[in-house]
């Protein structure tokens, strides 16, 4: 009875040991925490001292039941105090630190109880320790199997909430699909509809396109034929407008002509009585007017038919003019005939009678034919040469005013830009030119026919045309007269055989555009004034140099060029215009006259020779014209 006493003390004990106050609950949290109790090491309760030191005062006393209680109950407690682990001392009891007399007192119990009991308390401290480990290992392993349990419950509710999981997310994945595919469904019958309403309305649409488009169609072959029935309206009213001008030039030029023809310092002279002066202020009236209608035109753009009949009245007038003049010129020299004659046969009588008077001999004969033929020698040029030499001159001087406007422009950025174009225009085919050009001439012809009939021609990379002017046509006019003798003068002294190219060229120019040929004509008398042939005479008042640029020397800084240089540049030029007269162009209309033909040459080789030969020119002059020529002149008049 004592024993199980002393075991239920011994529970008593562990039930209020610090492991025996833990709380086993069957809901507890699933950490570490609530593991500690079964995993950490066994060990004795701190209050199992006061356990082992009851039963060893229990045993001492059934063991010595007549000794007093003062001398047995120390024992017990040294036993106790010696089996007790020092930190189980340290946790059931207060510290003895602080009372040093207790501490020796307890160690000397110790001792004793060292010595008198260690073979009592061995049995029992086995049992107890045994038990309390048996209860202890019984506890753990009832922790172990509620922990198992735990944990396989826990498993079955993770389990049973993964599988109700699994499910729902099944469910929910049905239903997500089930919405898409009935929003697909929706959204592809929402998408056939549009499709058939867009395809609907895109045939609506390409039916109002082609309805359109038929529309524009025929508006814009409308507007096609209408820009072409005003393109060819425009080019028909450019042609005749171009045909008027050509016409208003010719009719220029040949009251120029007949005004020459009335110009009282260059014919009759020997008819002092007849005053043409009239007839020629009338005929400068005339000149004036159309010059001034031609530029008032110009200016404008085109002439007008009224221009071009007022124009052929101020020449019918000058017709007239000229017809009077010559119907009182004819009356005046059938005067002048009749009392020549009458002079002439008295003259006659009066030789008959010295004759008879006076005896011949051979040689003074001889002598009077040799001064007769001294004396058929002249030394001026006829008058009818002289105002032909005249009118060319005025022609160019004509030709420079009426371009002085785009010729003297110095500021206007725009006009100056035209008139160097035209002037490259004008020389540059000029300069290609040369004894084998070859095939290129009558790429050179056209460019430069082109040019004069106011057609755009490329120069440079430029279009350039003499429409873009005013008086865009006097100047290349002008400009392409002066390239040609240039060109004789330079190319044609160095090379003789280049002479017929450019002659080829200017005599097919010269057919179709006769003022180009006249103003060349000047160029040449005046570069060369014995072409015409004519030697100007030194007048009183005349410098030296400028009288050596009359002859046709170059002066440059008061030096006259070399004899043999000048010599050169007049043999070219005599060349050129021996090559002129005797050549036209091949592909041009052969049925009319030639502009200036062999009867001009053989005009000048009679004049030349019946002047006053030059020293070094006559004769260089006319061996290089008939080196040229002579063959053409020997075939058309013989012997």
């Amino acid at each position: 009875m004592e024993s199980w006493q002393l075991r239920f003390d011994t529970l008593e004990a562990l039930r209020l040991s610090s492991k025996g106050r833990l709380s086993y609950c069957s809901h507890w949290q699933e950490d570490e925490a609530a593991l500690d109790g079964c995993v950490a090491p066994v060990e004795l309760s701190p209050y199992c001292g006061w356990v082992l030191d009851s039963l060893s005062g229990q045993a001492a006393q059934e063991a010595s039941p007549s000794s007093t209680p003062e001398q047995s109950t120390p024992l017990p407690k040294r036993a106790s105090a010696e089996k007790i682990p020092p930190g189980s001392h340290r946790s059931s009891s207060p510290p003895s630190s602080t009372e040093p007399s207790e501490t020796k007192e307890n160690d000397h119990l110790s001792l004793l109880s060292q010595e008198v009991v260690p073979a009592v308390l061995s049995s029992k401290v086995a049992k107890v320790e045994g038990c309390i480990r048996m209860y202890e290992e019984m506890h753990r392993l009832k922790a172990k199997e509620r922990l198992r349990q735990r944990q396989e419950e826990q498993e079955q509710m993770v389990r049973a909430a993964y599988a109700q999981a699994s499910e729902q997310l099944k469910r929910f994945d049905e239903l997500r699909e089930l919405k898409r595919h009935q929003e697909f469904q929706e959204l592809q019958e929402v998408m056939e509809k549009s499709s058939k309403e867009a395809q609907g309305q895109q045939e609506k649409l390409k039916e109002e396109h082609r309805h359109r488009a038929k529309i524009l169609n025929l508006k814009l072959r409308e507007a096609e034929q209408q820009r072409q029935r005003q393109e060819e309206l425009e080019r028909l009213r450019k042609e005749e407008g171009q045909e008027r001008l050509r016409r208003l030039y010719s009719i220029q030029e040949e009251l120029l002509q007949l005004n020459q023809q009335i110009d009282p310092n260059y014919r009759h002279k020997d008819l002092p009585r007849i005053d043409l002066s009239a007839y020629s202020n009338r005929g400068n009236q005339i000149c004036g007017l159309v010059s001034g209608l031609i530029r008032t035109t110009s200016e404008k753009g085109f002439p007008t038919q009224a221009d071009v009949a007022s124009t052929e009245r101020a020449l019918q007038e000058m017709r007239g003019l000229i017809s009077s003049m010559q119907q009182e010129i004819t009356a005046a020299l059938e005067e002048k005939k009749r009392k020549d004659e009458e002079e002439k046969k008295q003259k006659q009588k009066e030789l008959e009678k010295k004759e008879q008077m006076n005896s011949q001999t051979p040689a003074p004969a001889q002598q009077s034919g040799e001064k007769q033929q001294k004396e058929g020698l002249k030394v001026k040029t006829e008058e009818s040469i002289m105002q032909w030499y005249q009118q060319l001159q005025d022609a160019a001087e004509q030709c420079v005013a009426a371009f002085s406007e785009i010729g003297n422009c110095k500021s206007n950025t725009e006009v100056k830009k035209i008139k160097t174009n035209l002037q490259k225009a004008a020389t540059i085919p000029v300069s290609q030119i040369s004894s084998i050009s070859g095939s290129k001439l009558r790429e050179v012809f056209d460019k430069i026919n082109n040019l004069l009939s106011g057609k755009p021609v490329q120069t440079e990379g430029q279009t350039v045309s003499v429409t873009q002017h005013p008086q865009g046509l006097e100047f290349v006019c002008y400009k392409l007269a002066e390239k040609f003798v240039k060109h004789g003068e330079g190319e044609v002294s160095f090379h003789h055989d280049s002479a017929f190219p450019i002659a080829v060229v200017l005599s097919g120019i010269w057919e179709l555009h006769p003022r180009v040929g006249d103003i060349f004509l000047a160029h040449l008398h005046k570069k060369c004034p014995y072409s015409v042939p004519f030697y100007p005479a030194w007048k009183e008042g005349t410098s030296m140099e400028e009288y050596q640029r009359m002859l046709g020397y170059e002066v440059h800084d008061s030096k006259v060029e070399e004899q043999d240089h000048f010599l050169k540049r007049m043999s070219g030029m005599i060349r050129l215009y021996a090559a002129i007269i005797q050549l036209r162009w091949p592909y041009g209309n052969k049925q009319g006259a030639h502009p200036h033909g062999l009867s001009y040459g053989w005009r000048w080789l009679a004049q030349i020779l019946n002047l006053e030969p030059l020293a070094d020119v006559t004769a260089m002059l006319l061996l290089d014209f008939l080196e040229v020529c002579g063959n053409a002149l020997m075939k058309q008049y013989g012997i």
